[in-house]
């Protein structure tokens, strides 16, 4: 149903047809941006600048109007005068409405406020808008009034979310520049960006469930990756001794403030590196990271003073536990851990059983005390079903996740690259999936015929994108990293 503002921008549009002038333009030629218009003042400079962008501000007085233009650098006053455009322009003016696209032509000179304007002598209306957009209005207070301020709505009308508010541009911007970064970086030590598919005969390389589809064509079924890895691996197999691939990932799980179904993971691979080579590189990227965007190592994120510094803490997986929980690994029975849940409330503790119930543990009670970067090492080898067992203890892995504010941000090991070894731990997932465990992984025949001509020995890291960010942008919903995150249905 049409509103009465909206009603109101038809008619606008109608009159300006019936003028002649065209309300959806091919294209303008500009001579700049509205920042390095502004940088690049001189008085009494007569060069013309050819800006355009977005009308978010008029005040009409008469004969003049006011008004400022936004592009993606910023804004900048413009000055629209009768005498300047001539009374067939200047009708065009009256026609304008917040979230026109416009190009403007003119000199700039500065006003008697002190604001550096432009003078137009020559407008082009390039898109006329025929929705409002939730700019708001600040009232003499500072309180802002009418603009986009439901999370949801916000995050499910990107488009609006982005053109109401510079800051939420500037969020993906600095995801860009995360991106950018991580490519740089793995580029400059050697590594090979690679594509692996997203849709796959039979998916792996995580505990997930996975998204189902059916290719017509061949009459089978296929997936969506829930992990880049064991692609990755078979190139390490064909000797791309280092690469890497930042990419989409899909689980089929549920929404939560940290999860969304689709995400953005870069993972890498090395040969002849094991999991403490990947440590210090990661350690190396991370706070050369932060070092890049905000031009040192100290955030103050979340309410809390994060330290970026190198080293980072190492903690060890099963002496964390037992300091947080009161619990030894290596010798309680599951009854002592289903109770240290129930102490803490964990709703399905009765259900949970093997290494989901050791999992679910250490999410319970180390997890949350993990704020400053830490690396969490030497997890159980019922874990970590593509990890390498640890040196001298086989009952765990060389495998290490890093921790920022109580939340997984990467996952490494060193890769196991016996074929033998890898069938009975696929074999051990198999029997998980049969007693009900549908994240448990499967027997993936392919992979261990890549392993049998002989993988070299490895590292490897999957880092989170998403969730690096939400850290480093200060913020506590994934889907507000996301540009156009997996929601609710909305209702009807």
């Amino acid at each position: 149903m049409t509103s009465f503002v909206e009603a109101a921008r038809r008619e606008k549009l109608a009159e300006l047809v019936k003028r002649g002038v065209a309300p959806f333009a091919y294209g303008f030629d500009r001579t700049g941006t509205a920042r390095a218009a502004l940088e690049g003042f001189r008085p009494d400079d007569p060069a013309v600048h050819r800006l355009a962008g977005r009308l978010i501000l008029m005040r009409p007085m008469g004969k003049t109007t006011f008004g400022h233009l936004e592009d993606a650098s910023g804004k900048i006053q413009v000055y629209f005068r009768l005498d300047d455009l001539g009374a067939a322009q200047y009708e065009v003016v009256k026609l304008l409405d917040l979230g026109d696209v416009i190009g403007v032509a003119g000199p700039l000179f500065k006003t008697k406020t002190g604001e550096v304007t432009l003078r137009v002598d020559r407008l082009t209306l390039l898109t006329k808008s025929l929705r409002p957009l939730p700019l708001g209005k600040e009232d003499a207070s500072g309180v802002r009034h009418g603009e986009l301020s439901d999370p949801e709505l916000r995050a499910r009308q990107r488009y609006a979310d982005l053109a109401a508010h510079p800051e939420v541009r500037e969020l993906f911007r600095l995801r860009a520049r995360l991106v950018t970064y991580l490519r740089g970086f793995l580029d400059g030590r050697g590594y090979l960006e690679v594509e692996t598919p997203v849709l796959q005969p039979l998916y792996g390389g995580a505990t997930a469930q996975p998204f189902k589809t059916f290719y017509d064509a061949l009459q089978t079924r296929c997936y969506l990756r829930i992990a880049d890895e064991l692609y990755l691996k078979r190139c390490i197999v064909g000797g791309l001794e280092r690469v890497y691939e930042i990419g989409h990932d899909f689980r089929n799980e549920g929404l939560s403030r940290f999860h969304n179904p689709e995400f953005t993971m870069a993972e890498w691979y090395e040969a002849y590196a094991d999991y403490h080579d990947m440590l210090e590189l990661t350690e190396e990227m991370v706070a050369g990271l932060v070092r890049e965007l905000f031009g040192g190592t100290v955030l103050e994120r979340h309410g809390a003073t994060l330290n970026f510094a190198r080293p980072f803490a190492r903690k060890d997986f099963c002496e964390l536990v037992r300091a947080t929980a009161g619990v030894d690994l290596g010798r309680a029975p599951e009854g002592e851990l289903r109770a240290a849940l129930e102490r803490r409330n964990v709703a399905e503790a009765a259900t949970l059983a093997g290494p989901k119930l050791i999992d679910e543990v250490f999410k319970t009670y180390a997890e949350p005390t993990l704020v400053q970067p830490t690396f969490v090492l030497d997890y159980p080898i019922a874990l970590s079903p593509l990890a390498k067992a640890r040196r001298g203890d086989p009952a765990k892995a060389e495998r290490w996740e890093l921790f920022i504010q109580g939340r997984e941000m990467a996952n490494a090991f060193s890769e196991l690259n016996d074929p033998d070894e890898q069938r009975r731990r696929f074999e051990a997932q198999a029997r998980l999936r049969a007693a009900g465990d549908e994240e448990a992984q499967q027997v993936d025949e392919d992979f261990l015929r890549a392993l049998e001509y002989g993988m070299p020995p490895a590292g490897g890291v999957g880092l989170g994108v998403d969730r690096l960010l939400m850290v480093l942008a200060d913020q506590a919903n994934i889907r507000d990293v996301i540009l156009f995150p997996m929601l609710r249905p909305p209702p009807e």
